[in-house]
This record gives structure tokens, C-alpha cells and sequence, in this order.
């Protein structure tokens, strides 16, 4: 049976995509901070839950041992959005948080998980964001991070490019899930709702599983450089079609 890795899978799109690999059969291990959400998603998939700070070294490594000798599929899907302050009222805390979340966990992550993917010839997913496409107002931090973690997903496949492992990535726009606005306006519910209202049909984290989960099972000779995923209604980051 293969074998695959979903970070951030405690909800949103990681707990849609491991669910959308385990119906493809593959066991999944999933991993995140929250092991009370963990656990009952490892159960109804029959995967495996592990426990993991994309930011601790510790935790990586703990993730590495459970994984073993080999690794079909990695989805770095851990990451997330703090704040929507201008530059000029940058919380630097907060930017920090997401370039040590969006970017270096991940690279974290896919440095330890390395080794198993090569000996699998297995296929890496990195969920950034149409954040990475271009800058917006109130989004420099934000952007910056998932422009830092396309970064190492572009020079990696050059590094690995005579290497069995395939190097992939999504960049979702408008995914209306239920935590990552909330967490970016630090739990503040009418913020939250106002970033998808009159949106008709925003994206959802089943519509993103789904494409990560064709991206992840193309034939071993194909590579899905990157697809860009944003509902209708989104013409860009900054032009979106919302009805009165």
C-alpha cells in the first residue's frame, strides 16, 4: 500500500485531503499541532496520527521516524495567514510566525521526508496561495511567506531534477474553510465572514483535496508544475465578483 504525509491536516484542506487519498488507497499519516482533531480523522480514514510542529525540529524528526524508509506522497499543506494590516502597522511577531510556518516548516519538512520520497519516487505538493502571485493591500506579510515557500519549491525541482521525485504545487485563491479567516483576524467572526460575503461559490477545501489529490496520482513521468485554483467569481487577488 502507498503511503502518504498531509501537514495541517487537523481541518480545512489537509483533513478534506487526506480523506480524498485515503479513497484512492493510500494510508495517510496525518500530522498537525491538534492531535484531539487528529485522532478521530486517523480513525475514520484508518490512517495514523502524529503529532507535529511544523516549526520544531523535534517534532519533524518524530515525524521522519514514523514515516520510515519510504514516502509515496508528501502534501505541505501546514502554513496559514495572521493579520491584514498594512506594512505601515506591520505586527512583525505575526510575520514572523508565518515565514516560520508557510516557509521554513516547510522547508523543514520536506527536507527531513526527503530521503523516503527518493526511494519511493514519490511526489511532493506544496499548498502555497495565489498570495505568492502578486502583492496586495494589507497582504505583504502574508505574501511575502508564500512567496519565500515558492521560492524553495521552484529551487528545489531544479535541484532535483535527475532525481525520481516529482515536485508540484497549488496555488488555491478564495477557500472558504472554516478556520483560515478566523484565524487571520485572530477569531473575530464578522471579519472573517466579510471576506467571502456576496462571493458566490468560493472555493472549498473539497474542491482543492481534489485537484491535490489528481496532481498527486498523474503517471510518474508527468509533473504538475503548478496549478492555479481560484473560484469563478475571482478574477485576481484584488478583482472579485461579489452580488449586492
Amino acid at each position: 500500500m502507498k503511503t502518504a504525509v498531509v501537514t495541517g491536516a487537523s481541518s480545512g484542506i489537509g483533513a478534506a485531503t487526506a480523506r480524498h487519498l485515503a479513497a484512492q488507497g493510500y494510508r495517510v499519516i496525518v500530522a498537525a499541532r491538534r492531535t484531539d482533531r487528529l485522532e478521530p480523522l486517523a480513525a475514520e480514514i484508518d490512517g495514523e496520527a502524529v503529532a507535529c510542529d511544523v516549526t520544531n525540529p523535534d517534532d519533524v524528526a518524530a515525524l521522519a521516524a514514523a514515516v520510515g524508509d519510504r514516502l509515496d506522497v508528501l502534501v505541505n499543506n501546514a502554513g496559514g495567514a495572521i493579520g491584514l494590516e498594512p506594512v505601515a502597522d506591520a505586527d512583525f511577531d505575526a510575520w514572523e510566525q508565518m515565514y516560520a510556518t508557510n516557509t521554513l516548516g516547510t522547508a523543514r519538512v520536506t527536507k527531513a521526508l526527503l530521503p523516503a520520497l527518493i526511494a519511493a519516487e514519490g511526489v511532493i505538493v506544496f499548498v502555497t496561495s495565489t498570495a505568492a502571485e502578486g502583492g496586495y493591500e494589507g497582504g505583504a506579510g502574508y505574501c511575502a511567506a508564500k512567496s519565500g515557500e515558492r521560492a524553495v519549491v521552484e529551487a528545489l525541482r531544479l535541484e532535483l531534477f535527475d532525481q525520481p521525485v516529482r515536485v508540484t504545487e497549488i496555488s488555491p485563491g478564495m477557500v472558504h474553510t472554516d478556520e483560515f479567516s478566523l484565524t487571520r483576524f485572530h477569531g473575530d467572526q464578522a471579519k472573517a465572514d466579510a471576506v467571502y460575503r456576496g462571493v458566490e461559490q468560493p472555493l472549498t477545501a473539497d474542491d482543492v483535496a481534489e485537484a491535490i489529490t489528481w496532481m498527486a496520482t498523474r503517471p510518474a513521468h508527468v509533473n504538475v508544475d503548478r496549478l492555479i485554483l481560484r473560484p469563478r467569481a475571482q478574477a485576481s487577488n484584488y478583482k472579485v465578483h461579489r452580488t449586492s
